[in-house]
């Protein structure tokens, strides 16, 4: 991607050099340049709603669900979103931000993202990480998916991690025939076929973040409305089970979806040092796998970066500790990528408040047109929830 418009900096340079900009008058007699919509793929509700303005995100998928720790018979934790912790959660975040109607707009359909831009507030669309909060049978009509939608609930992703009723997981791991654990690439249930349909039906969208390789797939495949992949990274980069593959990043793309880069630097690069470099090479290989249409950015982590890591200045050595012992533990049962030893968490400059504005400078420097950064920083996200809610 070649850039082929000058932005309003190099314009200004570009007069300077020249001599025109004397002659036209100071800087601050240009009309201001509108802002560029920011909208994430995947943050939380703020400790401080300061921390909307701040961050100067518009709009961004907002996981209000609450976990339950589940032991498993292998001896690994996984932490399931059930139905009753995640109907609280809900009502817990619907309330807060019914109380703060000057900071937080409630996300249910792409104006209020238009809305949020031009008031200066935040549009928060309520999302779930994993279908585990479905509990009922699917004979039942899974009538808590309406339950969840009339609290505001607009985006479900169907599995975290492991496998469920729905979805195979990423991580999901399994003895092959030869006696060697590997991972096993779980395809969608005959349960999770009929969530789709009801998603599709309810106008909510279908996040594949954290499910098997061919349970996303699956739903690319069985979707009539665009599927996202709200945050992860390429494999064709990092060889690791929770990075996707190519083909499943060209299928999002193919039903008019969108693949969100996350800020998780040991699943960006293997080298010993992340940068912000890093991350752009992943936003460049889902332009060159599924189009420009398809990139977009998220977070996974707080507005204001990773907790632990800010308080340790961003030293990666240090806060990586906190990862150990459960990289360790799927390490032990061989699933792909967690036999290289993590060394950081964060990329220091993105791990910071400001990340958005960052992130889009990266994209003006490595060569990133502004039509095309008007897509990756808000636009993709805009026009895929434009064509998903009611």
């Amino acid at each position: 991607m070649i850039k082929t418009t000058l932005d309003r900096r190099q314009l200004i340079k570009a007069l300077a050099a020249t001599g025109l900009l004397s002659q036209l008058g100071s800087f601050s007699t240009f009309a201001a340049a509108p802002k560029r919509l920011y909208v994430d793929g995947l943050c939380f509700l703020p400790d401080e709603l300061s921390d909307l303005a701040d961050s100067k995100i518009d709009a961004y998928l907002c996981d209000i669900s609450d976990i339950e720790a589940i032991k498993q018979s292998d001896g690994t934790t996984n932490y399931k979103r059930t139905y009753n912790a995640c109907m609280k959660s809900i009502d817990k975040a619907l309330t807060r931000v019914k109380q703060n109607p000057d900071k937080l707009i409630l996300g249910e359909s792409a104006a209020d993202i238009t809305r949020a831009h031009h008031t200066g507030k935040t549009a928060v669309f309520f999302q779930i990480q994993g279908a585990d909060c479905v509990e009922e049978s699917i004979g039942s009509g899974l009538n808590q998916v309406d339950e969840f939608f009339d609290k505001g609930l607009r985006a479900l992703q169907l599995t975290h991690h492991y496998g469920n009723l729905f979805s195979g997981g990423a991580l999901d791991n399994a003895p092959s025939s030869d006696g060697v654990n590997q991972g096993l690439n779980k395809p969608l249930t005959s349960a999770g076929k009929a969530l789709i349909e009801k998603l599709n039906q309810k106008q909510i969208l279908i996040d594949v973040s954290h499910s098997s390789p061919q349970s996303a797939l699956d739903t690319a495949k069985l979707s009539n409305a665009p599927i996202v992949q709200s945050h992860g990274a390429v494999r064709a980069i990092v060889n690791h089970a929770r990075c996707s593959p190519d083909e499943v990043i060209k299928a999002i793309s193919d039903t008019g979806g969108l693949f969100g880069v996350f800020m998780m630097s040991f699943w960006l690069t293997n080298d010993k040092v992340p940068t912000t470099e890093h991350y752009m090479a992943h936003l460049k290989h889902v332009a060159k796998v599924g189009g420009i249409d398809a990139v977009a950015i998220a977070n996974d982590y707080p507005l204001r970066g990773q907790k632990n890591l800010l308080k340790l200045n961003n030293d990666n050595s240090e806060g990586v500790k906190q990862y150990l012992d459960w990289w360790h533990s799927l390490r032990a049962k061989n699933v792909l990528g967690y036999e290289i030893e993590p060394v950081h968490v964060v990329i220091p400059e993105l791990n910071h408040i400001q990340r958005m504005e960052r992130i889009d400078t990266a994209l003006a420097d490595t060569g990133f047109s502004s039509s095309d950064r008007d897509k990756i920083m808000g636009g993709n996200w805009q026009r895929v929830l434009k064509a998903v809610l009611s």
